[in-house]
């Protein structure tokens, strides 16, 4: 690829699409590939540094493959992580396994990444986005430490910025020297002498000089609003810096930068910026998780293929048709991340410009533009006889980012992290010849991004502060960090907004940020009206700004949670979206997870300005393979209720049964299990009831086995013990009620000592524990109360159902069974409407056709687990009996004596001791069931077609 001072990078790539497949290292025949440790070792740095899963070494007499997924060290023997090794003896007769496997019509089909899985990575193998990322948190620690201790004036926020910059500034000159825009090995060269940082600085400004970018920016110039007079200033051991610098080269660094993806930086950073240096007493700097991080359970980078789809469908729609110049308003195409973190988002947007143009120019008259002081195209051919390819000058990729990239983020650290990649992705392709060229014309080489990537809060303008009663301090308003769109980008916003919004935005439960962000979260609620319902997510806060940010014919993509499609909170987006008919594109992934390291249930969602009478509605269903269903739903379809994206042959059923007027939610009451807030407490699993007054039981909470007086204990049915028509106890509640005229009443404490003196010593040795739940809601009402909720609810017959299932379940109980929690049990249900059965309504729930029903409205979970929310149960559509005709009264008693049958047979089963009486039993259920089935399809008046759809399930 190319060859610059003492690094090189591999002698050949191998691509299919422009996608890198693998390297290639070739060698002069009288190299050992069999024994030199040095070209493996080469070699797997190539390929663990580009995220490459394996590379080939060869000097023609012989030919080996590496696993590159594994980090490499120079000691490593030349046959570790050899994968494949032959000799030129050995090409004849093995040849059809090298071209199977190489071969690009083998790439193609597919061969080479079976091959690659087939051999799959040992587990704990650091991979190179992992190691960079433990390396550079390595440096910050170390720099924060030092700095804090040689720097005692400086605050906190000063300190994050003087140790992020110092890394960015480092990462940024060593990333130069491997591709060759900078002298190779200029900061290994500051390890020999002292003054370490002074010298160090002579580099940066000298960068200041060369580079024209923010990220070294020292002295006040025309046009240019702030500079950094803090780092200069700055005092930082030798001993520190050489250490870093050590780690950055050969033969002690792994890493390859020449070849390092633009994404794996971006990946690294997104972690890095979830975490934040204070200072604590005697200036001492500690790393600490940000509060936001903590509550969503960490950082997670949008893998590349969502960003480049998601770009593809927004930026790749608005050019179809278009020409680069400003007739067509191509010119004016204005790309904004909202949350732009590491800048995952606009580099990929970047790039898909940079292609475009490039193929726009290319495909025109290329000689002529590549004329001239402002040419846009110059050809990399550097001698006769070399093919060479057009490219675009540093200049055009300096107009095109400016012209067309924005980006905002609440993190100041965040902004210069995306600028920093944006800056990188400007200098691809550039060497150290062709910088010293734009120098001759004092032109210098990157451009200074302050005016499109910016630091603020998107979703709070200047007008939080109008009607607050108290005074902030300096450290809450920038951490609050209020940002005016008009003034910031006021002629965008003149013109009428942005052309696209792409990205990620933030995953943030209400109830988390209200302990740290109380402000803001009540600023929201009144603020959105996305925002009024429920414990929202911030990303439904993010969506509606978002859409208000665009002018009339722009578009919008993010990756964000799909609950929203029928969560109550997410009414109010739905609402909105559905009004202006602005949903263009779904792409839901299901229970598939998208983020590595994450538990997250995402799809992509696509809205148009304009408004569209459309939706694209693509299911995927198999995300490795990108194996999708597709369909397209009418906009009048996707109200404020719930969206139930069912498509297909399967649409006609759903809609049927939709439109059946009486629901589970009519006529019954469903209800939560008992709340404590203290399960460790109050909850004994695997626990069973004495007959006699006490019975011993095992506290988690005091870690050894204790005695209670069986009356106040309960039997509580817990998740995954409980199924179609049986449900079994195994686990006990203290309850320290009784019943008084109908309803239960706390036993006070005074009696509670007296009658039952166990009970009240294990609550007295939990007290603490119990008066700080909930903030000490419980204090003056009774410190070892439950929630006063669905107290009196358990103890008469019900239906039972589980809170996730793989199947609807409900059982009919008359043994008054308790649930604790939803979590771990799930939902009672008891009717309101007399002349409607408990056990009809039981037969109906563990049919086929309501399990298909609810699993196509409800959120489905990885593992094929779906909930059975009450949100979810509300909606089944229940076929009412007309007990005055003689038909559905008999159909009526056909269910419930089938339900009976299914009752008694599994309480044989669970008693049942020999193979024989199980076999006999399970037959007779699997009989039973099927006749249920049949006799609903008959209720509801199902044809064959829907009998075959009901019957396959919902995967």
């Amino acid at each position: 690829i190319k060859v610059g001072g003492v690094t090189k990078a591999p002698d050949y790539c191998f691509r299919i699409g422009g996608v890198r497949k693998f390297f290639l290292e070739a060698k002069k025949p009288a190299v050992n590939i069999r024994e030199d440790i040095h070209p493996a070792y080469q070699l797997r740095r190539y390929g663990w540094s580009a995220k490459l899963p394996l590379s080939i070494l060869t000097d023609f007499e012989e030919f080996a493959v590496y696993d590159c997924r594994t980090k490499p060290a120079p000691t490593d023997k030349a046959s570790h992580s050899r994968m494949l090794y032959m000799r030129y003896s050995d090409y004849a007769e093995r040849w059809e396994e090298i071209a199977g496997i190489f071969s690009r019509e083998a790439i193609l089909k597919g061969s080479f990444d079976k091959y690659v899985e087939s051999r799959k990575v040992k587990k704990g193998t650091t991979e190179v986005d992992t190691a960079f990322l433990q390396e550079i948190e390595r440096w910050r620690e170390s720099l924060a430490r030092n700095i804090a201790l040689r720097n005692a004036d400086l605050s906190q926020r000063e300190l994050n910025f003087a140790v992020q910059r110092t890394v960015d500034r480092i990462v940024f000159l060593r990333i130069c020297e491997d591709r060759g825009v900078e002298e190779y090995g200029t900061l290994a060269a500051l390890q020999k002498g002292g003054n370490v940082y002074k010298q160090l600085f002579k580099l940066f400004r000298k960068a200041d000089d060369r580079y024209n970018s923010g990220l070294f920016h020292f002295k006040k110039e025309k046009d240019r609003e702030s500079f950094d007079n803090l780092t200069p200033k700055l005092g930082i051991d030798d001993a520190v810096l050489k250490d870093i610098f050590r780690n950055l080269y050969y033969p002690d660094s792994p890493y390859e930068f020449s070849v390092l993806p633009a994404d794996i930086l971006g990946q690294v950073y997104e972690k890095f910026l979830g975490k934040v240096i204070r200072l604590m007493p005697k200036h001492q700097a500690v790393i600490e998780d940000k509060p936001e991080v903590r509550k969503a359970g960490g950082v997670y980078y949008t893998p590349t293929y969502i960003v480049n789809y998601i770009v593809k469908e927004t930026v790749g729609r608005l050019l179809e048709g278009k020409k680069p110049g400003a007739k067509d308003g191509m010119s004016h195409l204005r790309i904004l991340d909202p949350a732009c973190g590491s800048g995952s988002f606009l580099i990929g947007a970047y790039q898909f410009l940079l292609d475009w143009h490039l193929h726009q120019y290319v495909s025109e008259h290329p000689e002529k533009l590549a004329k001239g002081k402002k040419s846009l195209l110059y050809h990399s051919a550097s001698k006769a006889g070399d093919k060479g390819e057009w490219r675009l000058t540093t200049g055009e990729r300096k107009r095109i980012l400016l012209s067309h990239i924005y980006g905002v983020d609440i993190d100041s650290q965040a902004v210069e992290v995306t600028k920093l990649s944006l800056l990188l992705k400007v200098l691809e392709g550039e060497d150290e010849q062709s910088i010293a060229q734009m120098s001759l014309f004092q032109e210098r080489v990157l451009p200074d991004l302050a005016n499109n990537i910016k630091c603020g809060n998107s979703l709070i303008g200047p007008d939080f502060y109008d009607h607050q009663q108290m005074t902030f301090d300096e450290e809450e308003i920038y951490r609050i960090n209020a940002f005016d769109w008009n003034a910031e980008f006021s002629e965008i916003m003149n013109s009428g907004g942005f052309d696209a919004v792409i990205g990620n935005p933030p995953y943030i439960r209400i109830q988390g940020m209200k302990e740290w962000a109380p402000l803001e979260a009540e600023f929201y609620k009144k603020k959105y009206a996305s925002a009024s319902k429920g414990n929202y997510d911030i990303y439904v806060v993010f969506a509606e700004k978002s859409l208000s940010l665009l002018n009339q014919k722009a578009l919008l993509g993010f990756i964000l949670p799909h609950n929203f499609f029928n969560s109550q909170y997410g009414e109010p987006l739905r609402n909105l979206l559905s009004q202006g008919k602005h949903l263009s594109q779904v792409v839901h992934f299901g229970s598939q997870q998208v983020f590595n390291g994450a538990t997250t249930y995402t799809c992509l969602l696509f809205l148009d300005k304009d408004g569209s009478e459309q939706c694209r509605f693509v299911k995927v269903d198999d995300l490795t393979q990108w194996h999708i269903t597709e369909d397209s739903i009418p906009s009048s379809k996707l109200g404020k209720t719930e969206w139930n994206f069912t498509i297909g042959e399967k649409s006609d059923l759903f809609e049927r049964l939709q439109k059946i007027p009486i629901k589970l939610g009519d006529f019954s009451k469903i209800f939560v299990g008992l709340q404590t807030s203290a399960d460790t407490v109050f909850l004994f699993k695997d626990s069973k009831k004495s007959e006699d007054i006490i019975t011993k039981v095992y506290s988690k909470e005091l870690e050894r086995y204790i005695e209670l007086e069986s009356e106040l204990l309960k039997n509580v049915v817990r998740s995954g013990k409980i199924g179609r028509f049986w449900a079994k106890a195994n686990a006990l509640v203290l309850f320290p009620y009784k019943l008084i005229d109908n309803s239960f009443q706390l036993i006070k404490e005074k009696e509670l000592e007296v009658f039952y003196p166990k009970t009240f010593n294990y609550l007295i040795d939990n007290k603490k524990i119990l008066l700080e739940r909930e903030h000490g809601k419980f204090k003056n009402t009774g410190w070892y109360q439950l929630y006063p909720k669905n107290l009196d609810r358990w103890e008469q017959p019900k239906i039972m159902l589980p809170y996730m299932i793989t199947r609807l379940s409900a059982n009919y109980d008359e043994d008054n069974n308790y649930f604790v929690n939803v979590t771990t049990g799930g939902f009672g249900i008891t009717i309101t409407d007399k002349n409607c059965s408990m056990k009809y309504i039981t037969g109906l729930l563990n049919s086929k056709l309501l399990d298909w029903f609810i699993k196509n409205v409800s959120t489905a979970f990885h593992g094929g687990y779906f909930a059975a929310n009450k949100q979810f149960l509300v909606q089944l559509p229940i076929r009412t009996i007309d007990f005055s005709n003689a038909t559905d009264k008999s159909l009526h008693e056909q269910m419930v004596s089938l339900v009976d049958k299914m009752l008694d047979f599994h309480k044989q089963l669970a008693e049942a001791n020999l193979p024989q009486e199980k076999t006999v039993l399970s037959r007779q259920i699997e009989a039973t069931d099927r006749q249920i089935d049949r006799l609903v399809y008959q209720l509801y008046d199902l044809t064959e077609d829907e009998i075959k759809i009901a019957g396959s399930g919902v995967e």
